[in-house]
């Protein structure tokens, strides 16, 4: 019997944090730790992790929650909850007590989330830049070695991003739906239409954040990885020889394949080989990037699985390996059709669609008033529910991007970025891609689509709300966000 599609729920949530009042970014100083307060007094084991001293996140029943890029900007990734029946509603109550811990935890550093995707008016100076990264060892590779312009996105950009299991038989047509029907996704959760305190003319400038980034990279092929691609992908092996073959250089590896992606004593390898080369070879000199020394990595079937994260499209698929296939029949499986998926299947593969077109969204003062509790509650879910629908009425999602094409839907994305639900076009989308969103869902569940509904009656989105705010309000930016705050910041109903 095949597992069913959503078997497993997750999210990826982050949060911009301010100063209580002012409106102005803020650095937490002890985020993890006062969060962690919290929970153990709930009698919740957690564990901190620590880096250079500082605890940068917080481990529990939960998930993590902890810094994404910077200590203006959290993230909690939170462990999956089974998605049989109420999957949506577990899920959705440990995202409630995860915002109020949130919030008392920042509360006792005069600090709160504030409801936008990215902050208006936080500073992109290269000097603030490094006070305020945290001190990863990737983001040495990223930065010098790739030549990213990392602090692009030092501005607090905060995504919402929804995690469906997924079943390896369906992982690349699931995959090919989340891409192409990313406009609606784009538009229903825009938040984002100012930077360094002005206007952009974008309803979500966040997701400019790829292009600036990689605009100017070393390696021209990471520009490329940021786009989506001309053609769907024919199956899973198609996906990674689009990630990680021709003139795609591979990011820096692990001395041992199970270290964690952003913490691991990477090695670069001499001549800037793809993935796939270093892969066939018999082994590749390179060099540590912790003291520069030389060494010799061998291929290993474990790197294929680390790497799976060398894209920033606006979805991707991610999964882990109960057991690793030897080098050799990965290989081999990789040059078949649907090789890949049939290996995988044989190795107790958990996989999942990870979701990052959609915007942060959080219930405030300004949705409250406007649409009512029951749709400012919902908020933070309505990408989860989404997704999980579009997915679980699959035939249907093919079907329609089949219906308006993938070039077009390719085209579509940018026009989603600018203008959200102002073009005709886009809204129509987003019409149709609730409908068969809310068909994929039980009747129990359609309620968590209920903001999203909102948006598209209303044709208001949070970057509409926020930008009618900020124009609205008289003065200096300091007193714009001062207003933006009394409106924006996070409201649970229970203050």
């Amino acid at each position: 019997m095949q597992e069913a599609v959503g078997r497993k729920l997750g999210l990826e949530m982050e949060m911009a944090v301010v100063r209580r009042g002012s409106g102005a970014s803020h650095a937490t100083a002890r985020y993890p730790v006062t969060l962690a307060d919290i929970k153990r007094a709930r009698g919740e084991d957690i564990r901190l992790t620590v880096l250079q001293g500082r605890a940068v996140s917080a481990s529990g029943p939960l998930g993590t929650s902890g810094f994404d890029n910077g200590y203006n900007l959290l993230e909690t990734a939170f462990a999956p909850v089974p998605g049989s029946a109420g999957g949506l509603d577990r899920l959705a109550q440990a995202v409630q007590v995860e915002l109020r811990d949130v919030r008392d935890a920042l509360a006792q550093e005069d600090a709160a989330v504030l409801n936008v995707a990215e902050h208006p008016a936080s500073t992109l100076d290269p000097d603030h830049y490094l006070r305020i990264r945290l001190p990863r060892p990737i983001y040495a590779e990223l930065v010098g070695h790739r030549g990213w312009l990392h602090r692009a996105g030092i501005d607090a950009k905060a995504q919402n991003g929804p995690c469906t299991a997924v079943p390896i038989a369906d992982a690349a047509r699931a995959l090919n739906a989340v891409l192409a029907l990313a406009p609606a996704s784009i538009a229903l959760f825009a938040n984002s239409p100012l930077q360094d305190g002005r206007a952009t003319g974008l309803k979500e400038n966040r997701l400019m954040l790829w292009d600036r980034m990689f605009r100017h990279a070393r390696f021209a092929a990471d520009h490329r990885l940021q786009q989506l691609p001309e053609r769907p992908f024919q199956d899973l092996g198609d996906y990674f020889r689009w990630m990680y073959t021709g003139d795609t250089v591979s990011r820096g590896l692990p001395l041992d394949p199970d270290e964690a992606y952003k913490s691991a004593t990477s090695v670069y390898l001499d001549g800037h080989p793809s993935l796939d080369r270093f892969l066939r070879s018999p082994s590749w000199p390179g060099r540590r990037v912790d003291n520069g020394e030389p060494v010799m990595l061998r291929p290993h079937a474990g790197y294929f699985e680390y790497s799976q994260f060398a894209n920033f499209l606006d979805a991707r698929f991610r999964y882990r390996l109960d057991a690793r296939p030897p080098l050799a029949d990965l290989l081999a499986a990789w040059g078949r059709p649907g090789g890949i998926e049939e290996l995988y299947a044989g190795m107790g593969v958990d996989g999942y669609i990870e979701g990052r077109a959609p915007g942060a969204v959080f219930p405030d003062r300004q949705l409250f008033e406007e649409a009512g509790a029951g749709v400012a509650m919902r908020a933070p879910m309505a990408a989860s529910a989404l997704q999980l629908g579009l997915l679980r009425n699959l035939d249907a999602a093919a079907a329609l991007v089949r219906d308006w094409g993938w070039a077009e839907l390719r085209r579509m994305r940018q026009v989603a970025v600018r203008a959200a639900l102002d073009d005709g076009g886009v809204r129509a989308l987003a019409g149709e891609v609730l409908a068969v969103a809310r068909a994929g869902l039980d009747a129990a569940d359609r309620h968590w689509l209920g903001y999203a509904d909102y948006v598209l009656e209303s044709g208001l989105t949070g970057a509409d709300r926020l930008l009618a705010l900020w124009q609205a309000t008289a003065g200096s930016v300091d007193g714009k966000l001062r207003a933006v705050y009394a409106w924006r910041s996070l409201r649970l109903g229970d203050e």
